[in-house]
C-alpha cells in the first residue's frame, strides 16, 4: 500500500497557513481574503478526491512500462534516491514548461494561477484534471528503471518542497540558496502576469533547470498575482473547466479543421489571422491593478466559513480513512463535497440560483446521512447540522443577504 504523504502533510499545511496569517494579521499585511482563501482550498479538495479515483488509472502506464519494457533494475541505495530526485525535478520541469506552453496543458494547470492573492493557501490550488498531463512526462523514468513505489514517493516530495514557496513573508533565502533552489522569490515571478514575468521560473525544487534553459527571471518588479483575463469567481468547478470552454470556443470560430485543432496545441493568447491573431499580455501595475473583492456581509461570512469548516473535515476523514474504504463507497460521498465547494462558492461571489443550489445541497446532505451513515449518533449529528443549516440559510434570504445586488463599476465575469 502507498503511503499517501500529501494527505498525511493536510494538518501541517493548515498549522502552516494559521501561522501566515496569523502574523500577516500581526504585521497589518493584506495577504488573505476570506473567498479567495476557500476557492483555493477548495480547488485542493477537489484535486485530491478526483485524484483517489484517477490515481490508480493514471499511474498503470508507468507500471506497465516498468514491469515490460525497463532498460535497467535500479537498485534502492542512496546514489539512486539522489538520481531519482534529479530525475523527477527534470521531468517536472519540462511538464509545467509545456503546461504553459501548451493549450490544452495550461487549460488544466490555469486554474493553480487564477488567485490574485499570494499566500500559502494558493499553494493547495490545484486543478482536478492536470494529472492526466502531468504523469506522461514521467513515463521515461519507468524506462530507466526506477519502480513506481520510490518514483511516487519522490514525485509527492518534491511537490511538499513547493508548499512553502507561496509566501510574500519570505523575501530572500541566502545567495547561494537563491542560485540553486526554488524559492519564493523565484515563485512569486512565475505566479506573476507581468509581461516580463510570463512563463518564468518553471522549476518545481530546483531552479538550475530554468537557469540552463532560458527561463528564469529575477524578481525586480512588484509581481501582480492571477493571469491575464481574470476569472473573477470563486466557483472551483467553473475555475477547473472555463478554459476549456474557451478553447473549444475559439477552435469552432476557426476558419478550418487545421486552425481549429491547433487551438488546443497553439500557447496561450494564439489565434487564427482570421479571428484577430495572436493576444499579447499587456503591462500591468501592481498600484493600478484591483483585485477581485466583493463585499461579504459578517453574517455570510460565518455562514461560509462554518459550512466549509464542515466540508473540509468530511473530505478530510475520507481522504484519510480512502485505504481502508472501497473506492465505490466514496464516491457518493466525494461527488456530495465537490457539490458543496460549488455551491460555497457560488454563495461567495453574485451568481443567480445560489439559494436554490444551496438548499438543494443541504436536503441531499440530509438524505445521504440518512442512507449512508450507520451508526445512530454521527446519523443525528448529521441531520442536525443540516436542519440547522437551512434554518440559517432561510434566515439569511430573509435578511436578502443572498438577493445583494452586484456593486456599480465592479467587474465581473465568469459563473
Amino acid at each position: 500500500m502507498n503511503v499517501d504523504y500529501i494527505a498525511l502533510s493536510v494538518p501541517v499545511f493548515f498549522l502552516l497557513i494559521a501561522l501566515e496569517l496569523a502574523w500577516a494579521l500581526w504585521k497589518k499585511q493584506d495577504l488573505y481574503s476570506l473567498p479567495d482563501a476557500i476557492s483555493n482550498i477548495s480547488c485542493g479538495i477537489g484535486q485530491q478526491l478526483t485524484g483517489l479515483f484517477f490515481k490508480s488509472f493514471l499511474f498503470w502506464g508507468y507500471y506497465q512500462l516498468y514491469t515490460h519494457f525497463r532498460l535497467w533494475s535500479i537498485e534502492p541505495s542512496v546514489l539512486s534516491w539522489v538520481a531519482l530526485f534529479v530525475g523527477v525535478d527534470f521531468c517536472y520541469y519540462w511538464f509545467h514548461r509545456f503546461s504553459h506552453e501548451i493549450n490544452a496543458i495550461w487549460a488544466t494547470h490555469i486554474v493553480h494561477h487564477q488567485s490574485e492573492e499570494y499566500n500559502l493557501t494558493v499553494a493547495l490550488r490545484q486543478s482536478w484534471f492536470q494529472s492526466f498531463f502531468s504523469n506522461l512526462f514521467y513515463l521515461p523514468l519507468a524506462l530507466v528503471g526506477f519502480d513506481p513505489t520510490t518514483t511516487l514517493t519522490v514525485i509527492a516530495f518534491n511537490t511538499l518542497y513547493q508548499f512553502w514557496i507561496h509566501t510574500e513573508l519570505i523575501r530572500k533565502m541566502p545567495r547561494w540558496f537563491e542560485w540553486l533552489f526554488n524559492t519564493p522569490s523565484h515563485h512569486r515571478v512565475h505566479h506573476g502576469s507581468n509581461p516580463e514575468y510570463i512563463d518564468k521560473n518553471h522549476g518545481g525544487t530546483l531552479i538550475v533547470w530554468d537557469r540552463l534553459f532560458g527561463t528564469f527571471a529575477a524578481e525586480r518588479e512588484p509581481v501582480v498575482y492571477g493571469i491575464t483575463t481574470p476569472l473573477r469567481s470563486w466557483n472551483p468547478l467553473w475555475a477547473n473547466v472555463h478554459y476549456w470552454r474557451d478553447l473549444f470556443r475559439l477552435a469552432m470560430l476557426a476558419p478550418s479543421f487545421g486552425e481549429g485543432f491547433k487551438v488546443f496545441w497553439a500557447p496561450p493568447g494564439w489565434r487564427p489571422q482570421s479571428l484577430g491573431g495572436p493576444e499579447y499580455p499587456r503591462p500591468v501595475s501592481r498600484g493600478a491593478f484591483h483585485k477581485f473583492r466583493l463585499p461579504i456581509q459578517p453574517a455570510l461570512a460565518v455562514y461560509l466559513a462554518l459550512q466549509f469548516a464542515l466540508v473540509l473535515a468530511l473530505a478530510s476523514f475520507i481522504l484519510f480513512q480512502a485505504p481502508f474504504i472501497p473506492l465505490a463507497r466514496l464516491l457518493v460521498p466525494a461527488l456530495w463535497i465537490l457539490l458543496s465547494i460549488t455551491t460555497i462558492g457560488l454563495l461567495a461571489g453574485y451568481r443567480k440560483g445560489r439559494f436554490i443550489a444551496e438548499i438543494i445541497r443541504l436536503l441531499l446532505g440530509a438524505v445521504l446521512c440518512v442512507v449512508l451513515v450507520p451508526q445512530p449518533v454521527f446519523m443525528l449529528g448529521g441531520l442536525a447540522a443540516m436542519a440547522v443549516s437551512i434554518l440559517v440559510l432561510l434566515r439569511l434570504h430573509q435578511r436578502a443577504l443572498l438577493r445583494i445586488e452586484k456593486p456599480e463599476n465592479t467587474p465581473f465575469q465568469g459563473t
